[in-house]
């Protein structure tokens, strides 16, 4: 007798329980949410008769106006609007059970729906924008209507004053040379500050999707400047931002133009035979791919080419785990790749750096959308000079073939976690050849690369792993300079850190306060070599070409 219907028939009763599972989810979800309508009704009454104000539900920021307190019609347009959000959001949850991805995509696009209904992104709606209009007589409207056209015509929100900041002026001003030049990078050398410097150098390797001066801001927040007062001689690559000559680029080139090459030029200018790296984000990754190329290559191919030693690495919020992305993931489905591809070829052969800036600012659509949406069009004012938000703003574009790659070989099909999984030049890439000391850091709150996920690299390398976790998100969380003495960072010195779990990790971790570069340095320093005389800036193979921060930096 033939027992071929069993799996078909479990199936079928594994449907029928998700089924059963949603429906009772949603309407739990109703439920609650009539319940929550019927509290606040009898608390609106018992405002009424002079009893405080109660909130069913806490609200966030975005209401921080007293008036939406302290007015009971604004009071419960609030509340009202928060009750019926909540609910839409745990009615998309009721397909958890039932189709896990259709549940992800229903989650995020129901809040961009719900933040986007927000009463706060109506001036008849918004207690601060109608103070506002009786304040100026409505020219805030007027003004902010002036905001939206300008906006219109650059084809993008703005989030700082235009003009407010200059990079070579205000920004990138760490100095320092450019020392060598190829069409993809320019290298950057920064001058010693102090005596005597570290024996290893080190070379950093920023994202390409956007300008290397993140590391770079300010003085007072640059990271290179404190690297350098901190002894250390500093490399770092200076992306191209590609144009129409660029749709030949491929993954390959980013590590045998970039990072391979970068190395090569180093140890010429300074005769270490080894140097040290730090990769931040997809710099981080080409880092980790290019270290596993490197070493499957072996030391004696690296010799011939004059290709230094990599010493020690680091790694800032690097993605590992492709299986956890966050929300990126609603957009990186085979159908939303095949249109991005298109997208590509259509756009000259490279993705357009205002698309890229545009997915990430829907992953925080009320901080990075509407946010400056009432501010800058209802309310009809400037928004600050803020360096991190300057830089964000000023994206890349990136080669088809690069971004493609990116997406299928990593995010689609997850393959960094297999053994030879990818594929580069014939050469299979096997993290877990990378044996030499790393540290790596990722961002509690880090909306594009999810903390967890990044926490995999204790397991991905066959080397020692220091990983630290730091406060806040993908920026700010790793550019926090401790002179700020803001926010803070967990470690977790247990034995067994490197194999647990990430939330056993964490709960394992202890808190410190400031900022996580004063646990690094001093690792770094460990990694570096005994303390010689500053190298000269270029040599007379590469000798230095302009100042820092060089050409390819300003390029649009």
């Amino acid at each position: 007798m033939t027992t071929d219907w069993i799996p078909a028939w479990e199936k079928t009763l594994e449907a029928a329980n998700a089924w059963m599972a949603g429906v009772g989810k949603t309407q739990e979800a109703t439920m609650t949410a009539a319940t929550r309508h019927l509290e606040l009704m009898a608390s609106t009454y018992a405002r009424m008769w002079g009893s405080p104000a109660e909130d069913v539900l806490p609200a966030d920021r975005r209401f921080k106006d007293d008036a939406w307190r302290e007015n009971l019609a604004f009071d419960l347009v609030k509340q009202i609007y928060l009750i019926t959000a909540q609910w839409l959001v745990d009615m998309a949850d009721g397909l958890e059970e039932l189709s896990p991805e259709l549940h992800k995509r229903a989650r995020f696009w129901t809040q961009q729906v719900t933040d986007a209904m927000s009463p706060t992104n109506l001036p008849a709606t918004n207690p601060e924008v109608m103070q506002e209009i009786i304040r100026t007589g409505g020219t805030n409207l007027v003004q902010g209507m002036h905001n939206l056209l300008s906006d219109l015509e650059k084809g993008r929100i703005s989030m700082v004053p235009e003009g407010s900041f200059v990079v070579g002026k205000d920004l990138a001003v760490t100095p320092g040379k450019i020392v060598y030049r190829n069409p993809l990078i320019e290298l950057i050398q920064y001058a010693p500050t102090t005596e005597q410097v570290h024996q290893i150098p080190l070379l950093a390797i920023p994202p390409w999707i956007n300008k290397y001066y993140v590391m770079d801001l300010r003085p007072e927040n640059s990271m290179y400047r404190y690297l350098v007062e901190s002894g250390f001689t500093v490399f770092t690559i200076s992306w191209k931002n590609p144009d129409d000559s660029a749709p030949h680029l491929e993954w390959a080139d980013y590590m045998e133009l970039g990072l391979i090459e970068a190395l090569r030029i180093i140890k010429a200018i300074t005769g270490s035979d080894r140097v040290n790296t730090v990769g931040y984000c997809l710099g981080g990754i080409v880092e980790q791919v290019t270290l596993a190329y490197l070493s499957a290559l072996g030391e004696e191919w690296a010799s011939d080419h004059g290709v230094p030693q990599v010493n020690a690495a680091t790694f800032f919020a690097t993605h590992q785990d492709f299986s956890d992305v966050g929300d990126i993931e609603v957009f990186l489905s085979e159908p939303e790749v095949r249109f991005l591809e298109w997208l590509m070829e259509a756009s000259g052969g490279y993705l357009d750096g205002r698309n890229m800036a545009a997915t990430f600012n829907m992953l925080r659509a009320n901080d990075l959308l509407w946010h400056y949406v009432v501010h800058n069009y209802l309310l009809g004012q400037e928004p600050p000079a803020f360096d991190l938000l300057y830089w964000n703003m000023d994206g890349t574009r990136v080669p088809a073939k690069v971004h493609s790659f990116l997406l299928r070989e990593f995010f689609l099909k997850d393959k960094l976690k297999e053994p030879d999984g990818i594929q580069v030049r014939g050469v299979g890439i096997d993290t877990r050849r990378i044996t030499i000391p790393c540290y790596a850091v990722a961002c509690e709150s880090d909306h594009i690369v999810p903390w967890r996920g990044a926490s995999r690299i204790r397991q991905m390398l066959g080397g020692s792993v220091r990983f630290v976790l730091a406060e806040s998100g993908h920026i700010a969380g790793v550019i926090n300079h401790p002179a700020k003495k803001k926010r803070g960072y967990w470690v977790n010195e247990a034995v067994d850190a490197r194999t647990l779990e990430p939330d056993a990790w964490l709960s394992g971790a202890t808190k410190h306060k400031g900022s996580w570069w004063v646990d690094w340095v001093p690792w770094l320093e460990e990694q570096s070599g005994e303390l010689v005389a500053p190298p000269q800036m270029g040599s007379d193979e590469f000798p230095t070409l302009v100042d820092a921060p060089g050409t390819y930096v300003t390029e649009r």
